[in-house]
């Protein structure tokens, strides 16, 4: 008895300091975080709802290519001629469960101006050199596509470097030029929808566009899927955004030949980050970045994510705000760094306080406490009912957007396996929200204190914001990468063809073949 007398003091003690004004204050803040998401989250379900809309009322016009452009007159002969030339450009390191897929449905894209496909390794014993080579050969006669091999970098992040070695081997006609992450599946026509937004307002420096995860049942991908989720809103403009996702911008090809703002000499100097670094130089120069709203793009997790690789692809994010390039980038970085850490702790606090509350309002319903300590009790309590419904509220809105992208998604690639909304578990998606936010500051500030990172076998290190070291020891080589569990070193089998595309998706690949440029 003496024990649960003193465990009840304590969770009466401390239900009672929950309840003074700071305490309050951080809880009614955390109903404030929910709320705000919640509606940053509907507004983005919104626009991304009008894209749905839209190509519904196409459809029922007589436009049954409206998962490729608005206007069907725009595939006539005529207009595709006058199509821009494209060259796109993917980094590749390692061979995962879902790279062939993905890459499938990058080079049978449906875009009828010259495109070209650079897959750029950093040498012939990468796994990813063996596997794009048959599927190139496989597709030779449809596609133009060829293997560039970078070599290793020495003074920028490997991903930077063989964006650059791809840069100087593009086609001397190219208009623009498109880098893509090996994880982007693509739907058939969005090289077609970033080139035209681009025809349509040549002011827009970078096009870019956002993953929808797909969760693998594990807590590590869930919580990779929740750390995304609020920066998806910023991707849901229809237009101007002040983000960049690395793993799709489109830009001029000229303003990398040019070297326009050192944006070459930015990247190739230390860079650890293409995204950040460009979306830097964009700020700096008062340029626009646009992500249209059909750049949404399913992104398909590893069945075996770990925990451990979500922590170090984690790390990786809190890293990369250790990387700047100008003294402005470097107080916009720590600005970020600063807020992301409060609002993450302030979102988890409330709900231990919670928990405390609803422990002390069992402790008291279970024998006679004086009418103070219930009435004390009580309030917690209402506190504590204030933030369970704001984060229903919360969850039902992260919810609704993630099925207006999932229906968007299986809209734009109507020939493709369709993405299902059921497969999400939204228990692990609020374990998640506490688990990666109660990990960010600590992950943030370990990146601080560390000036390093190992990624995907690869050990970087910063100084004044900038890579000064890169070892590639045996000591620190990783036989799969942290994130999709791609197999990065030795020899594979090539795995057993998986065909992506219908019959109705053969006869549009014949009869909308991009064209290659002419030697």
């Amino acid at each position: 008895m003496a024990a649960w007398e003193a465990l009840d003091a304590l969770l009466f003690s401390a239900s009672n300091a929950c309840l003074n004004p700071v305490a309050i204050f951080v809880q009614i803040q955390g109903c404030a975080i929910c709320l705000i998401l919640a509606l940053g989250w509907f507004f983005a379900a919104f626009v991304r709802s009008r894209v749905i809309r839209k190509i519904r009322k196409n459809i029922e016009g007589g436009n049954s290519f409206a998962f490729i452009c608005d206007d069907i007159n725009s595939l006539e002969h005529a207009a595709q001629q006058n199509l821009p030339g494209v060259s796109v450009i993917m980094p590749l390191k390692g061979f995962g469960e879902h790279n062939l897929q993905n890459w499938r449905s990058q080079i049978t894209s449906l875009y009828g101006g010259p495109l070209e496909f650079l897959f750029v390794v950093e040498s012939v014993d990468d796994p990813a050199y063996h596997a794009a080579t048959l599927l190139i050969a496989e597709h030779e006669d449809i596609v133009d596509a060829k293997i560039v091999v970078a070599g290793l970098s020495t003074t920028c992040s490997q991903k930077i470097h063989n964006q650059l070695v791809g840069v100087e081997r593009m086609h001397k006609d190219s208009k623009y030029v498109l880098f893509l992450d090996d994880d982007v599946r693509l739907h058939p026509g969005s090289i077609g929808a970033l080139s035209a937004e681009m025809e349509k307002n040549p002011e827009i420096f970078i096009q870019t566009g956002y993953p929808l995860d797909l969760p693998s049942g594990t807590l590590g991908s869930y919580c990779i899927y929740e750390y995304h989720m609020p920066c998806s809103m910023g991707f849901a403009t229809g237009g101007k955004t002040f983000f960049l996702w690395g793993g799709c911008m489109m830009m001029h090809a000229d303003d990398f030949r040019n070297d326009l703002y050192g944006l070459v000499t930015g990247l190739r100097d230390g860079g650890y980050s293409d995204d950040m670094t460009l979306a830097a130089i964009a700020g700096a120069h008062k340029r626009l970045i646009s992500s249209p709203p059909v750049a949404i793009f399913p992104h398909p997790l590893a069945s075996d994510l770990s925990f451990g690789r979500y922590w170090n692809y984690l790390r990786k994010q809190t890293f990369v705000l250790e990387s700047y390039i100008s003294k402005v980038n470097w107080i916009m970085n720590k600005a970020l760094f600063s807020s992301h850490c409060y609002l993450s702790w302030g979102f988890v606090a409330p709900y231990l306080m919670a928990v405390i509350h609803i422990l002390a309002a069992l402790r008291a319903h279970s024998g006679y406490h004086p009418f103070e300590e219930v009435q004390l009790i009580s309030g917690g309590l209402t506190l504590a009912s204030c933030l369970a419904l704001c984060t229903i509220i919360e969850l039902t809105a992260m919810w609704n957007l993630t099925k207006v992208e999932i229906h968007l998604c299986n809209m734009l690639s109507p020939e493709g396996p369709p993405v299902s909304l059921g497969s999400y578990n939204w228990a692990l998606v609020f374990l998640a929200m506490l688990v990666d936010n109660f990990l960010y500051p600590i992950s943030a500030m370990r990146s601080h204190f560390c000036q390093y990172i190992n990624w995907s076998g690869v050990l970087y290190h910063l100084k004044n914001g900038k890579i000064c070291k890169i070892e590639r020891s045996m000591e620190h080589r990783y036989k799969y990468s942290d994130l999709g569990g791609k197999y990065l070193y030795g020899k594979i089998a090539y795995p057993t063809k998986v065909s992506l595309l219908g019959s109705f998706a053969r006869t549009l690949v014949q009869r909308h073949q991009p064209k290659k440029y002419e030697a």
